[in-house]
């Protein structure tokens, strides 16, 4: 590789790494190439790219992003996930590619909005609901104090109803 090739490829990754919401490197040691491409179609299906890259060229595209911090990590054969969008779905995907590919895919650590983060915060990142159940979630609670007002303003009128007819109750019993 010329050295106008490893500028271009240096500039390409930098480019990625400035863009990215979420960046996590994994060793990719023993992986065969059936697992490599089931890993990679699993990571596209998640709009994530991966990549797998020299340790130097990433190290001198990092310089000056929010994921240079990442550069203790860049030692061995080094896979590259970049999330743009959604940084649970990348989590999810390599934290179950991880856990079913112990001895030949293993993560490292990766960059959350800016953030280090180790591989027991990607487990616990891969650990979070999906984007639509926490909405969800968060919908219902919003939904609860006006639900809870809805019953209390049905109950006042129910009240005098049940009120008016003891008072006639009463009255027709006399």
């Amino acid at each position: 590789m010329n050295r106008e090739n490893k500028q271009q490829q240096v500039s390409e990754l930098h480019d990625k790494l400035t863009r990215a919401n979420a960046v996590f490197l994994a060793d990719f040691r023993g992986m065969s190439v059936e697992q490599a491409t089931t890993l990679r179609n699993e990571l596209r299906a998640a709009s994530v790219e991966y990549k797998v890259v020299k340790n130097t060229l990433l190290e001198l595209a990092s310089k000056g992003t929010d994921k240079e911090s990442l550069s203790p990590h860049y030692a061995g054969p080094t896979a590259v996930a970049f999330s743009y969008d959604d940084p649970v779905a990348a989590a999810k995907v390599l934290s179950k590619f991880a856990k079913s590919q112990p001895n030949t895919f293993k993560l490292k650590a990766g960059v959350l909005t800016g953030k280090a983060i180790g591989v027991a915060d990607i487990q616990a990142l891969a650990d979070l609901p999906s984007r639509e159940v926490l909405l969800a979630k968060l919908l219902g609670t919003i939904n609860a104090p006006v639900a809870n007002f809805v019953g209390v303003l049905a109950a006042v009128p129910g009240s005098f109803v049940r009120a008016l007819d003891a008072v006639r109750a009463k009255k027709a019993g006399n």
